[in-house]
């Protein structure tokens, strides 16, 4: 039996033209193996286009694990990269949530003696390879982590 999901969860009209002005489904031209399931097919120029709606399905599975998380300073930013920096920090001003906008310390999750020593519930990373270190220390500690992809990331 199928269960329609709340009329809240599905995606509007307008939020699929946010999604298409911000070009969130354009992709690159190298595709890893994994993440073929969310591509909807391939441009003439060699683009892969990434499907509009698998991606509102994980952006609202995103939303409803960020918003159980009872306190926002358990919730911690990170990118390593440059084109992240303002997103995280925008972010934690926001909401209230730690950011590390920049390298990321290794040890800040599992050593409790550094001075950077954190204890998030949950993790949001904006390119998981270039993250790859709090992501490795966020198994070690059994933190969650949301990482926004691209279609080449293994």
């Amino acid at each position: 039996m199928y269960l329609k999901p709340p009329s809240f969860l599905c995606a509007t009209e307008e939020d699929i033209r946010f999604l298409l002005a911000a070009q969130v489904h354009v992709g690159s031209l190298n595709c890893d193996n994994k993440m073929l399931q969310y591509v909807w097919r391939r441009r003439i120029d060699g683009v892969y286009i990434i499907h509009i709606g698998k991606t509102w399905q994980k952006l609202v599975l995103a939303a409803r694990v960020i918003a159980a998380v009872k306190d926002a300073n358990d919730v911690c930013a990170i990118s390593a990269q440059s084109y992240g920096h303002r997103a995280v920090l925008k972010y934690a001003a926001h909401t209230g949530a730690q950011a590390v906008a920049g390298r990321f310390t290794p040890g800040s999750f599992t050593k409790y003696f550094m001075p950077s020593f954190r204890e998030p519930r949950l993790i949001i990373t904006t390119d998981p390879r270039s993250d790859h270190q709090a992501i490795r220390e966020a198994a070690y500690v059994n933190i969650p982590v949301i990482g926004f992809c691209d279609i080449d990331t293994p």
